[in-house]
């Protein structure tokens, strides 16, 4: 069973906790299924606001579905792979982001404000980039499971839900490899322009892609491998953060292409892994729709955004509250003295 105090060390302790992942809490969803007709309005007149109660009923464990401390936490990591031209940005940007995200400079510091949102800003060793892995994995079992082990340490007690983001120069690279690896095709089905590269750093990029899964086709035998293999630190700490939110009742709220690469790992090991998460956005990235599509779920909005941070996924935080504040706040027929449906 999970232990925040005692994180665990490498990839198998990782592997045999999501063989023990605990199920929704069916009693709350009964407790919210069974008010929902009493409360003034149609029966299913508020659509999906009204699944989304029930979701966030089952995954915080109780029958009063609450949102007034969501947290989003932006991961951010280095990729050796930068060294090969696929991103338009170089690598020190990192570092000058964090500092952004700390002096309240960045688009997530007012999206967060907005919807009235935690901001937490964690570095995975970002001073150290990962290997390169168009010669050799990203990482190795130990340092994989350590980057995974930090992103569990994000999950606190009292969170209503959780965003998992990122800033990590070339990760879309890592998220289009992961996704290439885990779902076939081509990697141009999976390569984007990221930060707005041009045609031929799309094109380079795109081949770094194509090789790397041919690299290591041999060791990646399942999801933590292919995260090992070619993801980022940052890409990892989201994936335990996934899986420690999974165990203390806090539900989760993926944000872009590379949030998403960072579940599908987990996706790849178990089938319901992710019965916890949703969407928030979809991305104007090509490979996030294929992505999502694979998951089998469905985003939340579509404002065609592609800039991360957490950012798609917080601007649909709202939705989520009012879908908990609809289910909690509003009267009953009772309670308001107005005439229930008529029984036949």
């Amino acid at each position: 069973m999970f232990n925040p105090k005692h994180p665990p060390q490498n990839l198998e302790e990782i592997r045999a906790l999501l063989a023990e992942l605990p199920e929704v809490d069916q009693e709350a969803q009964a407790a919210v299924a069974q008010r929902e007709p009493t409360l003034t309005k149609p029966a299913g007149s508020l659509g999906r606001l009204e699944d989304f109660s029930l979701w966030l009923a089952g995954w915080q464990a109780t029958s009063r579905p609450r949102m007034s401390r969501p947290r989003v936490t932006v991961f951010a990591g280095s990729h050796g792979v930068v060294a090969q031209g696929v991103s338009a940005f170089p690598a020190s940007v990192n570092q000058q982001m964090v500092e952004n995200f700390i002096n309240g400079g960045a688009a997530i510091n007012q999206i967060c404000k907005s919807v009235d949102a935690e901001l937490r800003v964690m570095e995975v060793a970002l001073e150290i980039p990962t290997n390169d892995f168009s010669h050799e994995p990203a990482m190795d079992d130990e340092g994989c499971a350590e980057a995974m082990a930090f992103g569990m340490s994000a999950i606190e007690k009292g969170l209503d839900l959780f965003v998992p983001g990122e800033m990590g120069i070339g990760n879309t690279t890592s998220a289009a490899a992961i996704s290439h690896a885990l779902y076939g095709g081509n990697a141009a089905d999976w390569t984007g322009r990221g930060t707005g590269i041009d045609d031929t750093t799309l094109d380079r990029k795109t081949r770094v892609v194509g090789d790397a899964i041919i690299l290591h086709k041999n060791q990646m035998h399942d999801g933590l491998d292919v995260l090992r293999c070619v993801g980022g630190r940052e890409i990892a700490a989201m994936a335990g953060a996934i899986i420690a939110a999974r165990f203390a009742r806090v539900p989760i709220l993926l944000d872009g292409y590379v949030s998403c690469a960072a579940a599908a790992v987990l996706a790849a090991m178990r089938a319901d892994a992710l019965d916890h998460c949703l969407v928030g956005h979809v991305s104007a990235e090509p490979g996030h729709a294929r992505l999502i599509e694979k998951l089998g779920k469905e985003a939340l909005i579509n404002f065609g955004m592609r800039l991360g941070e957490g950012s798609g996924a917080a601007l649909a935080i709202p939705l989520l509250r009012a879908a908990a504040e609809c289910h909690t706040g509003m009267a009953t027929f009772e309670k308001a003295g107005i005439d229930g449906k008529e029984k036949a």
